[in-house]
């Protein structure tokens, strides 16, 4: 079972975290080899009209990660003046840094274009309840802009019984729910694609598919090829180097079919950890840290220890109510 854990005690400097500058399209050149975090956390001023919808569609954040890291906020109706945080440090996805990578925990996708040393990253809508998006390795088969959608019957039925009957096609076009733009996966019945919606992506609302804001998919398809590989992964817990120091960047765990788990979490990110064997020795680690961090979920980089000179390993050092 799962201690209760104290309130997260982190205190970020609004002063420290800002970046100069807004953010444009998640453009980073890629850190140099062992090292993993890119990015910075920036700050802004909510407008009266703006909503966190609003602010993640302008910034390229997902809705559930800009809630994440702005607790206490209203996230429709923030207020005029209210500082709001955008999660734009990451810490890459664990495995090769290539093709398309895809982290349902942290309803994100990022893309390594090949020959080019830089990554871009995208907000997803992935699966809801029910209809859960894959773990799998697998590629882009088809490349269609401007799609018509044939809704599968399992689709039309669940409409049908809310009253909605759905075309058996849709045409192109503002209705289409995939957009102006759709990647077709070897997955079957698997896209990546836009949506006609702004509202639900960072959600769980798709049918499995993983939607994205319309600019971001077009963006994408002028960059990935038919053929480029794609993983997808369901990492909460990504551990990550840059500047000597180790971070934590941690998400609510799901479960393999998308929906939310209730693993212990204690477990699951030392686990996560001991898979990392050039982080498993010779380090300092802040245990009441690694503790905040995984309570607070927000999805945000947070130094939780250093290399030490130190030859104990890092494993006897965990503590009890770590294990």
């Amino acid at each position: 079972m799962l201690p209760r854990f104290p309130a997260v005690t982190r205190c970020l400097s609004l002063a420290a975290l800002l970046a100069a500058g807004p953010v444009a399209a998640l453009e980073f050149p890629l850190p140099p080899p062992g090292e993993d975090v890119i990015g910075q956390v920036q700050v802004i001023k909510a407008k009266y009209e703006d909503t966190f919808a609003d602010i993640g569609t302008a910034n390229d954040l997902g809705y559930l990660e800009m809630i994440a890291a702005n607790p206490g906020v209203d996230p429709w109706l923030p207020g005029a003046g209210t500082e709001i945080i955008l999660p734009t440090r990451f810490i890459l996805p664990p495995g090769p840094r290539e093709g398309i990578v895809i982290n349902l925990a942290e309803y994100r996708l990022y893309y390594y274009p090949k020959g080019q040393n830089v990554v871009h990253t995208y907000p997803l809508g992935i699966g809801r309840e029910g209809w859960g998006s894959p773990i799998a390795n697998t590629k882009v088969t088809a490349k269609t802009p401007n799609p018509t959608w044939t809704p599968p019957a399992s689709i039309r039925k669940e409409h049908a019984e809310d009253g909605d009957i759905l075309p058996t096609v849709v045409p192109a076009g503002p209705d289409n729910p995939l957009g102006p733009f759709k990647f077709t996966l070897g997955v079957p019945g698997y896209l990546i694609h836009g949506s006609n919606k702004k509202f639900g992506i960072g959600m769980r609302t798709s049918h499995g598919c993983f939607r994205m804001f319309n600019n971001n998919v077009l963006e994408l398809a002028k960059m990935a090829p038919v053929g480029v590989a794609v993983r997808i992964i369901n990492e909460p817990y990504k551990f990550g180097v840059s500047a000597g120091k180790v971070y934590l960047e941690a998400h609510t765990p799901l479960d393999d079919k998308g929906d939310p788990s209730v693993v212990d979490k204690h477990t699951a990110v030392i686990n996560t950890l001991l898979k990392r064997a050039d982080l498993a020795n010779n380090l300092r680690m802040n245990w009441d840290m690694v503790r905040d961090v995984v309570a607070a979920e927000d999805g945000m980089p947070v130094e939780i220890a250093v290399p030490t000179t130190d030859q104990q390993p890092m494993v006897s050092s965990v503590p009890l109510d770590m294990q």
